[in-house]
């Protein structure tokens, strides 16, 4: 007889541990198909360093083939759900397209960048949300380094050495964090430039990364200024233009760098499936199916799911959350074929890293508040545990990178025009713990 399918869309964080986890518990029961926009999982918490130059980006790009045993992968972009026949169509990068039948389906579409209606952000800005933003980033803060060294105008020189980021969350603050360090260092190799590159922090928010711990949020402010990032809370952007950016306090600051890191919202392709959302993430219950279709299960930052230890709210949007909930649909799907009991998703935090370059770090594991080399250490050791795979090239990366000094050559391969922002889809949360 033929094996049930199981299609998982999506191979962010939730997505590929659902197929990782199903295929160790119920390959033999049903056949697992993934399918995703690339051929690899993308670790999205090390991107900073990727930018800054510290880690290589294949690093972070785990092959979706040979780390999933007993997994059929299928490169392609999911365009088209028929809920009532039970297939997914999709259209592969030269065009092609196809359909998946399915008989359990796993909704893993991830999230993409948050926009707001700011008068040229989407013409000016550039997203930080997947391997092609952080290459672009880092020849981009090569080029301009570049380019101020060959100006006699200190006016363009200041402008080319100011890097505006929008958005002292997570991913911001470790942006800013490590490009001032990489900054520092592109400067040093060049002592006839004798200007110091100024990067900004902006945020509407009263504090820097105001979704973690009080104490995290003192350590990665005292770390920043220390370093000379000029920090700005309650501050953000209310128009870019070619030349610079002007702020929400009227200042205007001439720069030729707007990095948007705001947030995410949840893919736009769950708002066309006609289920029930809640703020654009698919309505699920407490076993992470979907209302009116049990065979149908959603997970990560496309699902809202009920978080049982705040009653009346839903999970937030993070990576700890969603490799959590995609092992928890596979043990539920496998349940559903018989193999052990459904569970309801109830999560206990466990606490956050924060890398902010150099020796410097900011975690709290287990409520233990930690700074300088120990919560260096403890971050270091998280990602290396939390990654699936690449740990000693990583590992070697780090090593080499505290031991020599690092390269910082401009390798052309992504455009501008490659990465604009209202087009940047990640597969996965930014956030992790």
């Amino acid at each position: 007889m033929t094996k049930p399918r199981v299609v998982i869309v999506g191979a962010g964080f939730a997505g590929y541990h659902a197929a990782k986890t199903l295929s160790g518990i119920a390959r033999n029961r049903a056949e697992i198909v993934l399918l995703n926009s690339t051929d690899y999982f993308l670790y999205l918490p090390l991107l900073p360093e990727v930018a800054a130059g510290v880690v290589e980006p294949g690093r972070i790009a785990v092959p979706l083939s040979g780390t999933l045993d007993g997994v059929r992968v299928v490169v392609g972009e999911a365009d088209r759900i028929d809920l009532q026949n039970r297939w997914v169509g999709y259209t592969m990068q030269e065009g092609d397209q196809g359909r998946l039948a399915y008989d359990r389906l796993v909704l893993a579409v991830g999230s993409v960048n948050k926009l707001l209606p700011i008068p040229g952000v989407t013409e000016y800005a550039h997203g930080f949300r997947g391997l092609p933003e952080a290459l672009y980033l880092h020849d981009h803060v090569v080029r301009q380094i570049e380019r101020a060294e060959l100006t006699d105008d200190p006016a363009e020189q200041r402008a080319r050495t100011t890097f505006v980021v929008v958005g002292a969350g997570y991913t911001g603050t470790e942006v800013a964090a490590h490009g001032q360090l990489f900054t520092d260092r592109l400067v040093a190799q060049r002592p006839h430039l004798g200007i110091r590159p100024r990067w900004m922090l902006l945020d509407v928010a009263p504090r820097v990364l105001p979704e973690l711990d009080q104490r995290m949020s003192v350590t990665a402010d005292r770390v920043l200024r220390r370093r000379g990032v000029d920090v700005r809370m309650g501050t953000s952007v209310a128009e870019a233009t070619f030349d610079g950016v002007r702020l929400t306090d009227g200042e205007c600051v001439p720069t030729c760098s707007l990095v948007w890191c705001v947030g995410v919202r949840p893919d736009p392709f769950v708002a066309e499936l006609g289920l029930r959302t809640e703020k654009g993430r698919l309505v699920v219950d407490e076993y992470l199916t979907v209302p009116g279709f049990p065979e149908v299960y959603a997970c990560g930052d496309a699902a809202a799911v009920p978080d049982l230890t705040r009653p009346g709210q839903v999970c937030t949007m993070t990576a700890q959350h969603a490799q959590r909930q995609g092992k928890l649909a596979a043990h539920n799907i496998a349940a559903s074929y018989g193999q052990g009991r459904r569970r309801p998703y109830k999560h206990h935090d466990l606490g956050w890293v924060v890398d902010l370059g150099g020796k410097d770090a900011a975690a709290n594991p287990l409520k233990v508040a930690l700074s300088g080399l120990p919560a260096k250490a403890v971050t270091r050791g998280y990602h290396l545990l939390a990654m699936p795979g690449n740990r000693s090239r990583i590992g070697a990366d780090w090593l080499l990178d505290a031991a020599l000094s690092r390269p910082s050559v401009r390798l052309g391969l992504v455009p501008a025009n490659a990465v604009p922002l209202e087009s940047s889809s990640p597969e996965v949360p930014v956030r992790h713990g």
